[in-house]
């Protein structure tokens, strides 16, 4: 993944959301130098996941499915907008429906949604029954991943500007 500046979602990215991908990637290079064995690598995940999370909330906002008011403020959540089971009642600012028809079908707001999910969500967040414990290669993988949702984003729901 050496060559993630030349691509089209690090070009899109804004200036914080590529300092935040680049930490990922310093993070591992200096953890696969390192060899220690660590329990979990989560911390190498999250900036990029952090970018991950501003790069869809730009997207959405690119593509006109949520207002500046939801981009810029406190209260909009990427895992309500983008859950795919999201109950009717909660659905004030869900945008995965909107993204369907978008992208022409459900396989990549689905994909976006997973990513999401994987590396962001069920990382991040302590759940009692569920050990969310990553090695260092599932930690690299999972920032390939991330970064493949933003391009296939990208390839796939063309953002509009203006």
């Amino acid at each position: 993944m050496n060559d993630y500046k030349k691509t089209n979602w690090w070009t899109y990215l804004d200036e914080s959301m590529r300092d935040l991908v680049e930490e990922s990637f310093v993070l591992l290079e200096r953890e696969e130098k390192l060899q220690e064995k660590l329990h979990d690598y989560s911390f190498a995940v999250f900036p990029m996941a952090k970018a991950y999370e501003g790069f869809l909330k730009k997207l959405l906002l690119d593509m006109k499915l949520i207002d500046s008011r939801q981009y810029f403020g406190e209260h909009f959540r990427i895992g309500r907008a983008l859950n795919p089971s999201l109950p009717k009642r909660y659905r004030a600012g869900w945008v995965y429906g909107k993204l369907v028809q978008s992208c022409g079908s459900e396989e990549l707001p689905l994909f976006l949604w997973e990513v999401w999910k994987r590396a962001r969500n069920r990382i991040f967040h302590f759940f009692p029954d569920h050990h969310e414990f990553i090695n260092l290669n599932e930690a690299r993988e999972m920032i390939e991943r991330l970064a493949e949702g933003m391009e296939r984003a990208l390839e796939g729901c063309e953002p509009r500007f203006g």
